[in-house]
């Protein structure tokens, strides 16, 4: 191709699909794009989209420097003066260059050229670190109809195997992400573990960042997925996808067992069935041309599913649809009005058989529970351009999220019984169901809103691009938990006969008699309220051309925030002094030609608390536990069903009933808040190195380092000097840190430093603090790209990175405790004294992706990514010099020590204990996930069919993610099941994916 047919041949700077994970973007969690470069002083530039025809004009500076912001991705024409057009992809939060020459045409020199387009590989304007994923790319490539498989595709973000699910980004836990939509943040503000969702087919481009945001987003010391949704266009268009996804298609999960033969906790799932089947129809046009568009989804769910046991089986029905919806005004060049709304309510039906597995029928109908889910999200955005240099954003919206659960009529008169390990160990399940609930779920709802709102404004000034704004979010949330029945649940357990007096001890200071085998745990749990969280922050950047060569980006941000009780009393708060967070990076165009950069970047990132901890403290929580000998069971008759079960007779009490663990709702909160807590907060520092390699490839290395020391957890106090009546009370902290408490005893503050006093061991009394948290994140990655060219692409990635610490974050996968910020990492100095590799430590991380079109029929794609094992880790239950537990028995009790108990196990003064440090028992085994699909399009000119056929997990390795952690129920009473697995890496499925476009 000629030099003259280049500079009149479309700049398709694809960045989304091409630039990919090489390159960092500007604008964050923005839905815009920029272009710039630089043109002969004086000349008018004009930008217009060929889609919409929303056309913007600037003229280049006395530098002989352009830009032109705010722009919505899309595809648009560039022309300088009378020189030939030439066409600009502007993409999710990046900047396109465009570099002119004195004649308006392209400067080569500048940019790459793949095929017969130009695309710039290097964004030489950026500071920051993501992933750009178009929807054109993902069509290409074997890739779940999901968001989080989307963010898989970036280096440094893993699936958890925790029993919770979830992301983590760069080592951080599942509970510190932020997912946008179109700007408006859908993250869960209850736990911080889910998000909103839209259809797949409703995304239009994805945006995966793993770190360095600018200071315009925070309240996240995760990853960020922002996304944004498919408009309408000039041109009517339509169409219909039909996703197949049926159980034949799916190979079974296995099932698993233990090493004494015993079936695993989770029972049979070799017969579980999950097929999904979807149809959703969509059209988009224009209702003025060049000025109102639209675009409308509706999508139609059918996704039943079984999940069948040795003697249970349930059939859940979900029937759901969703409709989505939005309007772009264009009211002029230089205003604009974006409209989103969606619903993603679902709601499903599980009916509860008996089944017998060796003729695999199904009995009488047991019961029925209902679930719900989602809810009505709408957001609008205005865009205003004054004058060439000065832009207004305006963005208001509210998400809406459910979780309802229950089993009516059973919740009435069903109690929930369950067992412990250490029963099964003695009394194998029989034939007959035990209780009569048909899920053995507590009955709870919870209704969450966000309204959120912010104002962003840029101001260019010769050399300086200014940033500023601000934004609030109120998040209110309205929950309720309780047992079924009259509100107690009974677990069951077991007491060998050779148990020593220390084994026979129970929480309330009781034993269980010599001779008893089975005791019941009474445990009567009731929580809820109405809480909220208002959440502001301003923010003020200047990205800074010092050189032409050179960008400064300078910035900082100010947070705060106050969570409320329902009485509107304060129950935590943080003002804009406390949570300042400055941000730094550079960006260096070596050879001023925009084909090698160096940059870098330094930050503060602050998170906020939920909304779990408000509603766990501040709404009043009845948590009594009652224990009894088991007199064995009676047979009783279900009313609704006429089924027979049986229900466990209680016999004599233990000791009192146990009401250490009740919260009730508070009229004061200085005992359960320290007055000046300080927020949680990670520092973190990227170095990298982007350049290409030739006309098609380039390639990038970075390396990134994290560290957190701060965590605001409730915190086991029994000992503050001055104050005896902290003698067992769970406060919100900063751990290893110095807190100021109010004491009733003095009606006055009492300070005291975390980490030398707050506890007092049982028995020796000896008064200790609790270590200072930390966790740091050590990555080195290394990428290489191939852009697609009409033909074919590729990317590759390795990152090695570690992960260390003495704790995970504010959820705790290892002991499988997702309640935000209240995980027991400090119920006890022995759980948190252990530093070493966490949880989330996936050390070594390989992903491939590529795509290959044979013909223009037939074109294939792959995805590849093999990461190292978890550590395992030994959870005990005492530590030296104490006889006071650091952990309860069973698999998700939370807690637990580092120190086993191998001699003399039976007094704390004579144990003989052994120090385990984390990851002590070695490491799981390689998780690998190969992905392949083809695709059939019609070679019919006018007619868009295609037909992707993928498969996911090709290998179809179940791979274990996650094992048993108890390594003890009480010292030196090992646990059956310790290192055996918990949680699997899912089997073979494959789906078909039919599209009809218009």
């Amino acid at each position: 191709m000629n030099r003259k047919m280049l500079k009149k041949a479309a700049l398709s700077v694809a960045l989304g699909a091409c630039l990919g994970a090489l390159a960092p973007t500007v604008m964050a969690q923005s839905v815009t794009g920029a272009v710039a470069g630089r043109a002969s002083a004086g000349d008018t530039i004009t930008i217009t989209n060929s889609a919409t025809g929303l056309s913007r004009t600037v003229t280049v500076g006395k530098d002989g420097s352009y830009r032109i912001g705010q722009l919505p991705p899309g595809n648009y024409s560039l022309t300088a003066g009378d020189a030939a057009p030439v066409s600009v992809s502007v993409s999710l939060g990046g900047t396109t260059t465009v570099n002119l020459a004195n004649d308006g045409a392209v400067n080569l020199d500048a940019v790459q050229v793949v095929g017969s387009r130009v695309v710039n590989r290097v964004d030489v304007r950026s500071t920051e670190s993501a992933t750009n994923i178009s929807r054109q790319e993902l069509a290409r490539l074997p890739v779940d109809q999901s968001v989080a498989a989307v963010a898989l595709l970036a280096p440094g973000v893993i699936s958890s195997g925790a029993t919770f699910g979830g992301l983590s980004f760069g080592g951080s836990s599942v509970a510190e992400n932020a997912v946008y939509i179109n700007g408006l943040n859908v993250t869960d503000p209850y736990r911080r573990q889910g998000f909103s969702s839209v259809p797949f087919n409703f995304y239009e481009e994805f945006q995966v960042k793993t770190g360095g945001y600018s200071a315009e987003f925070g309240r996240s010391t995760g990853g960020v997925i922002n996304a944004i949704t498919r408009s309408g266009t000039n041109d009517f268009h339509g169409g219909m996808e039909v996703t197949m996804e049926p159980s034949a298609w799916a190979s079974p999960k296995k099932d698993h067992f233990h090493s004494d033969g015993k079936i695993d906790e989770r029972d049979r799932t070799s017969r579980d069935r999950s097929p999904l089947f979807k149809t959703n129809l969509w059209a988009s046009g224009p209702i003025v041309k060049d000025r109102l568009f639209f675009f409308a989804m509706y999508e139609k769910r059918d996704a039943d599913s079984r999940d069948i046991d040795t003697v249970e089986a349930w059939k859940t029905t979900s029937d759901n649809d969703f409709w989505g919806a939005k309007l772009d005004w264009n009211i002029n060049n230089d205003h604009t009005l974006e409209l989103l709304a969606f619903s993603d309510k679902a709601d499903s039906v599980t009916s509860n058989y008996d089944y017998d597995w060796d003729s695999a029928t199904f009995g009488d109908k047991q019961g029925e529970s209902t679930a719900g889910s989602g809810g009505d999200n709408w957001s609008a955005t205005y865009t205003g351009h004054f004058g060439a240099n000065f832009t207004a954003k305006a963005m208001y919206g509210v998400n809406k999220r459910s979780a309802t659960s229950g089993s009516p009529p059973w919740d009435s008169y069903c109690n929930r019984i369950s067992r412990d390990s250490s029963y099964d160990e003695l009394f194998p399940k029989g034939d007959m169901k035990e209780g009569c609930h048909p899920t053995n779920s507590s009955i709870s709802s919870r209704y969450d809103k966000r309204e959120a709102a912010r104002l962003d404004f840029e101001w260019a000034l010769g050399d300086h691009l200014l940033r500023f704004g601000l934004d609030q979010e109120t998040m209110d949330s309205r929950s309720s938990v309780l047992y079924p029945g009259d509100g107690v649940g009974y677990t069951l357990l077991g007491m060998k006969p050779n148990a020593t007096d220390e084994d026979r001890e129970l929480p309330n200071g009781a034993m269980v008699p010599v001779g008893v085998t089975a005791y019941v745990d009474a445990r009567r749990y009731i929580t809820g309220a109405p809480v909220s969280v208002k959440a502001q922050a301003f923010y003020v950047e200047d990205n800074w051309n010092v050189t032409p060569n050179l960008l400064l980006n300078l910035g900082i941000r100010a947070d705060k925030f106050e969570n409320t009780l329902a009485s509107g009393a304060t129950f935590a708060k943080a003002d804009f002094s406390d949570m300042i967070s400055p941000r730094l990076g550079f960006s260096w165009d070596m050879r001023g030609d925009g084909s090698t950069k160096v940059f870098g970047n330094a930050g503060r990132y602050y998170i906020p608390l939920t909304n779990k901890i408000t509603d766990y403290f501040g709404g009043g929580t009845t948590d009594e536990h009652t224990y009894y000998v088991l007199n064995g069971w009676s047979e009783q008759v279900d009313p609704t069903t006429g089924a027979k079960y049986l229900r466990p007779e209680l016999g004599e009490q233990l000791g009192p009933v146990d009401t250490s663990m009740n919260a009730p709702a508070p009229d004061d909160v200085r005992t359960a808040v320290a007055r000046d807590l300080k927020q949680v907060f990670q520092d973190e520092y990227i170095l990298g190195f982007q350049q290409m390699i030739d006309q098609a490839w380039s390639y990038g290395i970075n390396a990134t380092y994290r560290k957190m020391t701060r965590a605001v957890e409730d915190v086991s106090i029994r000992h503050v000097e001055g104050c005896d009546w902290y003698s067992g009370d769970w406060p919100i902290l900063n751990p290893g840190e110095k807190n100021t408490l109010w004491c009733p005893d003095t009606n006055s503050w009492v300070t005291f430093d975390s980490s030398k006093d707050g506890y007092i061991t049982s028995g020796s009394n000896v008064v200790m603090g609790y270590k200072k948290p930390r966790r740091t994140y050590k990555a080195i990655e290394f990428q290489i790209d191939r852009a697609w060219d009409g033909k074919w692409a590729f990317n590759a990635s390795y990152l090695l990175s570690k992960s260390e610490g003495n704790m995970e974050g504010p959820v705790n996968s290892g002991t499988g405790y997702n309640d935000t910020n209240l995980v027991q990492y400090y119920d006890h100095p022995a759980v948190n004294e252990r530093y070493g590799v966490l949880f989330n430590d996936a050390r070594h991380q390989i992903k491939l992706r590529g795509s290959y079109k044979l013909n223009e029929m037939w074109s294939f794609g792959a995805t590849l990514s093999a990461r190292s094992g978890g550590p395992i880790t030994a959870y005990g239950v005492r530590w030296p010099n104490d006889n006071r537990s650091a952990g309860g028995p069973s698999e998700y009790s939370g807690g637990g020590s580092g120190w086993l108990c191998v001699a003399n196990c039976s007094d704390y003064k004579t144990r003989e204990l052994v120090y385990s440090p984390l990851g002590a028992f070695g490491r799981m085994p390689w998780v690998y996930d190969l992905g392949a699909n083809v695709t059939w399009t019609l070679p019919v000119e006018g007619i868009d069919l295609k037909a992707r056929f993928s498969v996911y997990n090709l290998l179809n390795r179940q791979t274990v993610v996650n094992v048993h952690s108890r390594y003890e129920s009480t010292p030196g009473n090992r646990m059956p099941y310790f290192g055996e697995g918990t949680v699997w890496q899912p089997p073979r499925y494959m789906n078909l994916v039919v599209t009809w476009n218009f």
